[in-house]
């Protein structure tokens, strides 16, 4: 059960990381995580009560796409 929670804490740490790197606001509530990102774009990317793992997987496809978003 820790090596559980261990590892969700360290999904979670990066999942921040990756969120700061591409300039996107994290917010945890108990609905999950909110993604705000709102510098250079023409409207606010945001997604509301994801999981760790959408997160990870938007985040992810902004790190694809670059900081630019396309």
């Amino acid at each position: 059960m820790a090596d559980a929670m261990h590892r969700q804490d360290t999904r979670e740490a990066r999942m921040r990381t990756l969120a700061e790197r591409l300039e996107f606001a994290v917010d945890k509530t108990d609905g999950g995580f909110t993604l705000t990102r709102t510098i250079d774009l023409s409207r606010p990317e945001r997604a509301e009560n994801l999981t760790l793992s959408q997160a990870e997987e938007l985040l992810e496809t902004w790190k694809l796409r670059g900081l630019g978003g396309g």
